[in-house]
C-alpha cells in the first residue's frame, strides 16, 4: 500500500514536471509504469525539521552512465546528520531528504562509462546526504575499496571521523613525533579517531579530555597517556601539571565554549589549535592577544569542504585511513549499532551523549 501511494505520488510529479525523470529526492527515476512492478528500497526520510524520521519505500532511481548503484550495508551517524534534520546545519537541505554522509556496501550495478569499479566490489563511500537507505547512487570517484579483513561496520566508521583526524593532525597542525596533543571530547567518534591516529600513526603523546572518568578510560585504552575529566577538573591547570608548565603542542577541539578557552590557554609556545566543531553548542571568540604573545596558530577545519576546494587532499585522507586500517595500525571504535528502523533511537543516543566512538546504522 505504501509503495502504491508512492507510485501515484511519482505519477503526479511526472505530470506536474513535464515527465521529468526525477524522484521526490532529486534523483533520476525509471519510467513509471502501473503495468510493471517498480523496484523500491527503504530509506530514512526527514519530512519536517525537528520531527522523527520516517522509514518507508522509495522508488529506485535510473542509473546514469557515470554512476554506480550501491547496496548499502552500514551507514555512520554523524552530528552533522542530526543538525541537518534539525535545520541547524550550515548547509541547508531541501525537504524531504535522507541523511547519511558515509557508508559501506556492495556495488549492485555500474553505469556504462564506469570502468574502475565492478559489480560485487565492497566499497566505502562519502556523500553530502542520502546514505541512510538500502540503495545509494554514487559518484565512483567518491568510492574506495574495502580491504578484505575490514568489516562493513568498521569501514563505515572511517570516512568522516578518521578523515577529519588525519586532516587535522597531519595537514593542518602538522603534528610531529614526540609532540603532545590535547584532544577534547576524546571518547567521541572524532576524538577517539584523533587519539588513534596521533598515538599509533604519528607517535605523539596524547592527553585525552572528556566529560567522565569512563570516557577518559576509553581514550586511555585507545592509546592516550593521560586522561582529564573536565567535568570536575580545571583543564588548564591539569594540563600545566602534566606538561610541567610547558603546555601542549597541539589541540584538536570539537567542543567549543569554555573548554575551547581552557584548551587555548593550555598551548605551549608556537602551539597550534585546530577548531573542528562546537558540540557544546557555544561558538567561542578567540583572544587575539594570546595568539600574539605565545605565537599561537588557530586553525579551522571543515573536512567536507575539501571535497570541493581541494579534492586531492580530501581523497588522500580517505586513502590514508583505508591503508592504516588495512595495515592494522588503527581500529575504529564502534560504540553502538542500530537497525535502519531504529534511526530515531540512534540519533537520540548521540544527542543524549550516551555514545562513545562511532554509532552505526546497519542497513542490511
Amino acid at each position: 500500500m505504501e509503495l502504491l501511494r508512492w507510485s501515484f505520488a511519482v505519477g503526479r510529479a511526472f505530470r506536474h514536471m513535464g515527465c521529468s525523470r526525477r524522484n521526490p529526492f532529486g534523483e533520476g527515476l525509471q519510467s513509471p509504469s502501473f503495468l510493471q512492478p517498480q523496484r523500491a528500497y527503504r530509506s530514512a526520510i526527514c519530512m519536517e525539521v525537528n520531527k522523527p524520521l520516517v522509514v518507508q519505500d522509495v522508488p529506485s532511481a535510473l542509473l546514469q552512465p557515470h554512476e554506480v548503484r550501491i547496496r548499502v550495508r552500514c551507514c555512520g551517524v554523524n552530528f552533522a546528520d542530526i543538525l541537518a534534520c534539525q535545520g541547524l546545519y550550515q548547509e541547508k537541505r531541501s525537504l524531504p531528504f535522507t541523511p547519511g554522509m558515509e557508508f559501506s556496501g556492495d556495488v549492485m550495478e555500474t553505469g556504462k562509462a564506469v570502468t574502475a569499479i565492478k559489480e560485487g566490489d565492497r566499497v566505502i563511500g562519502v556523500t553530502g546526504t542520502s546514505a541512510m537507505a538500502e540503495e545509494y547512487i554514487a559518484d565512483p570517484k567518491l568510492l574506495w575499496t574495502i580491504p578484505k579483513q575490514v568489516s562493513y561496520e568498521d569501514a563505515a566508521a572511517l570516512p568522516v571521523s578518521y578523515g577529519t583526524a588525519i586532516l587535522a593532525l597531519e595537514h593542518r597542525a602538522q603534528t610531529q613525533p614526540g609532540e603532545t596533543v590535547l584532544v577534547t571530547a576524546a571518547a567521541g567518534a572524532t576524538g577517539l579517531a584523533v587519539v588513534d591516529v596521533a598515538t599509533h600513526i604519528l607517535k605523539a603523546k596524547v592527553i585525552a579530555a572528556a566529560g567522565s572518568d569512563g570516557k577518559c578510560n576509553l581514550a586511555l585504552q585507545k592509546g592516550a597517556f593521560h586522561g582529564v575529566n573536565y567535568s570536575g577538573t580545571n583543564l588548564r591547570e591539569e594540563v600545566k601539571k602534566l606538561t610541567v608548565n610547558k603546555g601542549v603542542d597541539v589541540v584538536i577541539d570539537t567542543v567549543g565554549g569554555d573548554i575551547f578557552k581552557e584548551a587555548l590557554h593550555s598551548l605551549a609556545w608556537e602551539g597550534r589549535i585546530v577548531v573542528v566543531g562546537f558540540a557544546g553548542g557555544t561558538i567561542p571568540s578567540i583572544p587575539a592577544n594570546l595568539l600574539l604573545l605565545k605565537n599561537i596558530s588557530a586553525l579551522g577545519l571543515f573536512w567536507g569542504r575539501y571535497r570541493e576546494q581541494d579534492f586531492p587532499v580530501f581523497s588522500s585522507t580517505l586513502s590514508s585511513a583505508v591503508l592504516y586500517c588495512q595495515e592494522g595500525r588503527i581500529q575504529p571504535h564502534i560504540g553502538a549499532v542500530f537497525r535502519l528502523e531504529e534511526v530515531n533511537e540512534a540519533f537520540a543516543h548521540v544527542t543524549q551523549r550516551k555514545s562513545t566512538g562511532k554509532v552505526v546504522i546497519s542497513i542490511t
